[in-house]
């Protein structure tokens, strides 16, 4: 005889979904497999024509022989500098020499400078054909012996256009020493702008609203505003920076109410601080909305414990809510910094250079971006610099995922120095 009460069955209705409840589970699970396979898929696809470009044979020709410069037997690459500039001097027009002089004295540049220089005005090797990886490595026997009947006097060589003098050059309109120097500093002075103006900006208001804002109607039109500025597209804050940064307050931005513009044609606005400021603004929306929401997800139970240990509501904001929202936080930025790095609108409107062979010396010099510069090659008829383009691609890629590398382990370290507080 059994004691208890008997356990009830379940519900007809119940065994009568369960069959279907499990088919949509399954039907469910394939569609995110797919839906990821089919994201892995197209990401693989795009890097790989990226790399696909990046790399491969290129078959040059020299208006000069460099084995004809040879000083007493000492090949090109190995001559001095004061060889260097004999050559150089000899070799090209007075008119040539002198602007060169004028630009930038020879005694002045380094030697590798002076051998560039030798390479690019006497040497002019000219690239006349180009081919991808996957032609070089599939192909190449096809390809030797088409370049010998075609280009008899050309030398082909396998080339990898990203490489340390790529990315420690400056542009140039010859595809063979144009690098991104230039580009990558600009990038850089933007982006520290960027982060100085739009991270304490965007915590500070987050914790207003948040820790301090009443829900009043001022507030909850704030919000609304903060919410729609996060969707605007990225080149009205280019027609914004371009109206403000540049015309309305062109004395700071140019530099010249400090008596920093000395360069004439830095005194229109159009500098780094400017595009900084406007790529601030762009950004500023989503560092406080991230910044809301790594605060709203603080349990309460923390914040009224250190209300009843007798700590203030800043003292409770500064030492218990900001070191556990940190790691949130600093999600935020590092999706809001990739964003910036990545915009090129923007910076055409504010009056990025599409070409500048210069490097940025200051917040109020002229500049360019890589976006820019990737904009500007892709657009250029020639093959070879959609290969400059690739290898472009690829360096930002490299400076994206260090910046969020960086940031992530930031937020791992102090997110484990928050939960211990």
């Amino acid at each position: 005889m059994s004691t208890g009460n008997p356990v009830p069955a379940p519900p007809p209705a119940y065994d009568y979904r369960m069959p279907e409840r499990h088919r949509l589970s399954r039907v469910g699970r394939w569609v995110f497999l797919a839906s990821t396979i089919v994201g892995v898929v197209v990401l693989s696809a795009l890097l790989y024509n990226v790399v696909n470009q990046a790399f491969g044979l290129v078959a040059i020709e020299a208006k000069l022989n460099p084995a004809t410069l040879a000083v007493d037997g000492v090949p090109l690459e190995r001559l001095s500098q004061d060889q260097l500039t004999a050559i150089l001097q000899a070799n090209v027009s007075k008119g040539l020499f002198r602007r060169l002089e004028r630009d930038r004295p020879l005694a002045l540049r380094t030697r590798d400078e002076v051998y560039d220089l030798v390479l690019e005005r006497v040497v002019e090797p000219t690239i006349v054909e180009t081919w991808s990886l996957t032609d070089s490595l599939l192909h190449r026997r096809d390809i030797e012996a088409g370049t010998a009947e075609a280009h008899p006097q050309a030398i082909l060589s396998f080339r990898a256009w990203v490489n340390p003098d790529f990315v420690g050059a400056a542009q140039s309109s010859n595809p063979l020493i144009a690098g991104i120097r230039g580009a990558i500093l600009g990038s850089l002075w933007m982006i520290g702008i960027t982060i100085v103006l739009a991270l304490p900006i965007g915590i500070g208001a987050a914790v207003y609203l948040e820790e301090y804002a009443l829900d009043t109607w001022f507030n909850r039109i704030i919000q609304i505003n903060i919410n729609n500025l996060a969707g605007v597209p990225s080149i009205i804050y280019g027609i914004l920076g371009l109206a403000i940064f540049v015309r309305a307050l062109e004395p700071v931005t140019s530099g010249s109410i400090l008596g920093q513009a000395a360069d004439p044609t830095t005194a229109n606005g159009r500098t780094i601080l400017a595009a900084g400021l406007t790529l601030g603004l762009l950004v500023l929306p989503l560092v406080i909305i991230n910044a809301q929401e790594a605060i709203r997800a603080v349990p309460a139970s923390l914040r009224q414990a250190a209300y009843g240990l007798g700590g203030t509501k800043w003292q409770t904001v500064w030492h218990h809510v900001l070191p556990n929202a940190v790691a949130g936080i600093l999600t935020g930025t590092i999706l809001a910094v990739s964003r910036a790095m990545g915009e090129t609108a923007p910076l055409v409107v504010v009056g990025a250079s599409t070409f500048i062979t210069s490097d940025p010396t200051s917040i109020f010099s002229k500049f360019t971006a890589l976006p820019i510069q990737i904009y500007q090659w892709t657009s250029r008829p020639q093959d070879e610099f959609r290969n400059l383009a690739a290898a472009a691609i690829l360096v930002l890629l490299v400076l994206l995922l260090s910046l969020n590398a960086a940031a992530i382990l930031l937020r791992n370290r102090y997110g484990r120095q928050g939960r211990y507080l």
